[in-house]
């Protein structure tokens, strides 16, 4: 079926797929006999195991998919007669002679989109008068509208950015395809280095960061609140061995951290997980308790009938089930634990190569808490949707010092549409991809205050001067 050397290149069972109709895009993994809704259309993936990535596939009655024959010309444009001036066609609605309920029937008799399609130019009144631009515009819409196709494309960093930006922008605060490469670029972004990520945008960063480097090196993700998000993460479809790099560590430890109070051999760092599972415990013994007490005429028939043997089985399961339970949540704060101890000795050695944040929170509090984890001469840099909160954090940085080459720019995106003769910018572009603020670390001499420097650089102007005038 194919060579050893294509099987990275094609399609697998269980393998995170991106599918891609027009500028829509959605991620979905490859199992069998799972329904996929995609564009008000059900299909089945199983029939994609095998075939290349890239494919384009046909949706054949059934929700089965079909590999499209590949056509050498279009047959809807083979020696087709055009006009040369649309200004004498009406656009009254009355020039397509099929209805609704006629397009619904060929539907109904099987037809495919390619066949729809010729039977609305044969039997439209306008569509030999329109030049041939337009008679190309009106087929490109009636194919995005009746061909059902879809194409499977294997996951990277711009197609996933894509389909959140043009999907869910807000889940990764409007951050655009461009503006993630430049990110990648300037905090230099390798295999084998050790990287500090500190992102909101549903892991789409941890993602193209964890891409970039290849599996080699480190990645320590801060994350805020209980637990971090990789939801962006999985969609990648990384092998296992690029997850034994990827370590963890909560935003609020690194003051502790910081400051050598933070203990990851205590209990104290999981109190609060053992409260919450303690309380959780304590209520579910006293909610059968409880429903005792206020039912004593059940108690009384359970009595007289002579249930007391069912009562204790059901107390001993459920003291199985309390012990297993309490045994999981053990486990699972010891791992916990050892977790935070082994992302907590990476950060302590305080060499980390770069520092990459895009986060919804303000960015000031944690780049200055973040940048003592960096070694010098290391780049660093933040996203911000709004330019307000990295001149802020621009600001602070000139005045603390320890970094050098400090910019703040935006980009700036606009597609153009290539084709011979009609060569043009799109009429419609992103308004916006937010905010970029990056520098390099320094090594400082905390001995010397850095303002001094600069009062003392006029003195030796004024001798020259003096002597010029004598």
């Amino acid at each position: 079926m194919a060579d050893n050397g294509d099987e990275e290149y094609r399609i697998k069972e269980g393998d995170y797929v991106v599918l891609k109709r027009g500028d829509i895009y959605k991620a979905v993994q490859i199992q069998t006999r799972k329904k996929v809704i995609f564009e008000k259309q059900w299909f089945f993936l199983d029939n994609a195991v095998g075939h290349l990535y890239s494919t384009t596939f046909e949706i054949v009655s059934g929700g089965t998919l079909q590999p499209q024959a590949r056509k050498s010309t279009d047959s809807s444009s083979d020696a087709k007669e055009a006009g040369t001036d649309n200004r004498n066609i009406l656009d009254d609605g009355k020039s397509q002679k099929l209805t609704r309920d006629d397009i619904e029937t060929l539907k109904e008799q099987g037809l495919k989109g390619q066949e729809i399609i010729q039977q609305l130019i044969d039997n439209s009144s306008t569509f030999r008068d329109k030049t041939e631009y337009a008679q190309d515009k009106y087929i490109k819409k009636k194919k995005k509208k009746y061909e059902n196709t879809v194409t499977i494309l294997k996951p990277s960093c711009r197609i996933l950015a894509m389909m959140y930006h043009g999907r869910e922008p807000g889940k990764i605060c409007h951050l655009r395809y461009d503006t993630l490469s430049q990110m990648l670029t300037l905090a230099n972004i390798h295999a084998g280095s050790k990287v500090l990520v500190f992102e909101t945008c549903a892991g789409l960063v941890l993602g193209s960061v964890m891409d970039r480097m290849g599996g080699y090196g480190s990645v320590i993700q801060m994350y805020p609140g209980g637990g971090p998000v990789r939801a962006g993460v999985e969609s990648f479809g990384f092998p296992a061995h690029f997850h034994n790099m990827l370590h963890d560590f909560p935003i609020c430890h690194v003051n502790a951290l910081l400051a050598g109070t933070l203990d990851t051999t205590a209990k104290d760092i999981s109190s609060s997980d053992s409260k919450q599972s303690d309380v959780a415990a304590e209520e579910e013994q006293t909610q059968p308790e409880a429903k005792q007490q206020d039912s004593p005429e059940e108690q009384s028939m359970e009595t007289n009938t002579g249930t007391d043997d069912g009562q204790d089985q059901e107390k001993e399961e459920k003291e199985r089930r309390k012990e297993a339970k309490a045994q999981e949540k053990k486990v699972k704060l010891e791992e916990k634990r050892k977790k935070l101890a082994a992302a907590a000795a990476l950060l302590e050695g305080r060499n980390a190569d770069g520092l990459v944040i895009a986060s919804r929170f303000h960015p000031c509090p944690v780049l200055m808490s973040l940048l003592k984890f960096l070694s010098p001469s290391r780049p660093f840099v933040v996203y911000s949707q709004y330019k307000e909160p990295l001149i802020e954090c621009y600001t602070k940085l000139r005045e603390q010092g320890g970094t050098v080459n400090l910019r703040l720019t935006d980009t700036w995106l606009r597609h153009y549409q290539v084709l011979p003769n009609r060569t043009h910018p799109v009429l419609l572009m992103s308004g916006g991809g937010g905010y970029l603020l990056s520098g390099t670390t320094i090594a400082t001499d905390r001995s010397k205050p850095p303002g001094p420097q600069r009062v003392e650089e006029p003195a030796p102007k004024r001798p020259k001067l003096t002597d010029a005038v004598v």
